[in-house]
């Protein structure tokens, strides 16, 4: 959510940075908006001081014995004028909020500009890529040779975009999720968190999801919502709070399935597991003062990067473009890993700073010592990392001539010390 009054100190400044995201000008709109019900609320606190006024010189001329009727009849009068202005005032007030409800955050001066994903920046590289002397396969072909990738029964029971893993690739997949919350916890710093994956709207309108990308999530019929990313329900825990400054930062960390409806994405990444309505993801939330969120940004990015690095997989990190970006992103990091079948790099994080922009949403503020004001806090959000995909990147960077899996040796001690997939539960 934007701030009202930035926007009326600097409209140019704000319309700038809609343009840059390729928007057209919206602050004459919002000013109007702004002005109606600024004038709404001044007429109604004018005549309840008139009223006020009124009601005192009614009981003065009481207390002389003397008539009072008129003024009598123009409070009465007052009151319908008074509550016709509040009224008008509330439905400018309620436009005006769902106008900026539906726009996204401004970038950063340092965002490259660009309309699409060509515009992007490579801001480094770790690791090479592996070589194989044999033909590579990818992860769908790995899965099935092995037996422990089953995509036609989970379409039989869910539909298209669900697998079912068994065996060794479930295991699998578990110890990289407790690697990972492992690595967050116990190296980074994050409070790991067991949240609900079933949430009202006011949770998913405070992260920015709603109500412009409703389309994109799952709804149940008693009016829950299946979260897309645990950055919805770590997020709302500052949600309505004050929180005192020693408090702060606060980083959390959950493991989590994520649910998302992929709306728009029909023929993009239909075979394996890059693109599913299901999936398990380690995800990163940081709630910070103003000052700390661009030093939070690197350090979330490097939080991630870290594991893949553990993990021995060439990835690069990228900064987005304008085009590119997230809704409530005011800059944003992908980091892609190394996927040998595909002959690229595939995102595996996505690490956000949305400064104040979820904190207004969520009217989540913290109190420096000392001072009697509150500040609305900077929000920041990240993955670390899509565990589903990083298995992706383990099978097909780590596969064998033979269609086995060497484990990596990171995952070895969750893998109960196994050293390769080659079938069997």
């Amino acid at each position: 959510m934007h701030d009202i009054r930035k926007i009326r100190e600097n409209a140019d400044a704000f319309d700038a940075g809609l343009a840059r995201r390729g928007l057209a000008a919206l602050s004459p709109q919002i000013l109007d908006l702004d002005k109606a019900r600024r004038e709404a609320e001044t007429r109604a606190q004018e005549i309840q001081a008139e009223r006020n006024a009124a009601a005192k010189e009614i009981g003065l001329r009481k207390a002389k014995g003397e008539d009072a009727q008129d003024l009598i009849d123009k409070v009465s009068q007052s009151k319908d004028a008074q509550a016709q202005a509040e009224t008008e005032a509330k439905a400018k007030g309620d436009e005006l909020t769902a106008l900026l409800s539906t726009i996204p955050n401004i970038p950063d001066a340092d965002v490259p500009d660009g309309a699409d994903e060509s515009a992007n920046v490579e801001m480094k590289k770790w690791g090479t890529p592996p070589s194989f002397d044999f033909a590579v396969k990818d992860h769908v072909d790995l899965g099935e040779g092995l037996g422990l990738m089953d995509f036609e029964t989970a379409a039989t029971m869910s539909g298209a975009r669900f697998v079912l893993l068994k065996g060794q690739l479930a295991r699998l997949e578990r110890a990289l999720a407790n690697f990972m919350l492992d690595q967050q916890t116990g190296e980074n710093g994050y409070t790991e968190v067991n949240p609900p994956a079933l949430v009202k709207d006011t949770a998913l309108y405070g992260t920015g999801q709603l109500p412009k990308f409703a389309e994109d999530l799952f709804h149940t019929d008693d009016d829950y919502w299946l979260i897309p990313t645990a950055e919805v329900p770590l997020t709302n825990i500052v949600n309505g709070q004050i929180v005192a400054e020693d408090t702060l930062p606060r980083r959390y960390t959950a493991m989590t399935w994520c649910f998302r409806s992929e709306a728009g994405s029909a023929g993009k990444d239909t075979r394996g597991m890059i693109r599913q309505h299901q999936f398990t993801k380690v995800e990163m939330v940081s709630i910070v003062k103003p000052e700390e969120s661009e030093a939070e940004l690197e350090r979330m990015t490097r939080c991630a990067e870290g594991i893949l690095e553990k993990l021995g997989l060439a990835y690069r990190t990228i900064v987005l473009c304008t085009g590119d970006m997230g809704f409530g992103a005011v800059k944003t990091y992908d980091i892609e890993v190394w996927l040998p079948a595909q002959d690229t790099y595939r995102e595996i994080s996505s690490c956000s700073n949305t400064r104040d922009f979820q904190a207004r949403r969520m009217n989540a503020r913290f109190k420096r010592a000392g001072e009697k004001k509150t500040e609305f806090l900077h929000t920041l959000n990240g993955s670390g990392l899509a565990v589903g995909r990083c298995m992706v990147a383990v099978m097909e960077n780590y596969q064998n001539a033979d269609g086995t899996i060497t484990v990596p040796e990171a995952l070895r001690p969750y893998m109960g010390g196994l050293e390769v997939l080659g079938g069997g539960a």
